[in-house]
């Protein structure tokens, strides 16, 4: 979509008892415009060399594309896991005027 704002989806599976304070802390910080939660995700993995099974919370972030380091620093800081998932998702395409409204609140605005 030519001239769109340049928005990505971020991805963090973090433990149940941590999603909402992580999420409220990135959008209170202007990291995210909006983070998802969605609870009873159940992660299997290999950690370490060993089969782990645990119960997180998925946060989907909407974030400001030029900023995307940032969030991936900020979301290493924040978050309790050693290797913490941050994934990030260019987003194609979307309403313009929810993509600007993800661009501004993530410089401040309201």
């Amino acid at each position: 979509m030519s001239g769109a704002p340049a928005v990505r989806i971020g991805l963090v599976s973090a433990p149940v008892e941590d999603g909402v304070s992580l999420a409220r802390r990135l959008v209170e910080e202007g990291v995210a415009a909006c983070v998802n939660l969605l609870p009873q995700v159940r992660s299997i993995y290999r950690w370490k060399g060993e089969i782990e099974e645990t119960d997180e919370t998925l946060l989907i972030l909407k974030i400001a594309a030029d900023d995307s380091s940032g969030v991936v620093e900020r979301i290493a800081a924040l978050h309790p896991y050693e290797t913490p998932e941050v994934v990030l998702i260019d987003v194609a395409e979307g309403l313009p005027s929810y993509l600007e409204w993800v661009i501004e609140s993530t410089r401040g605005g309201s």
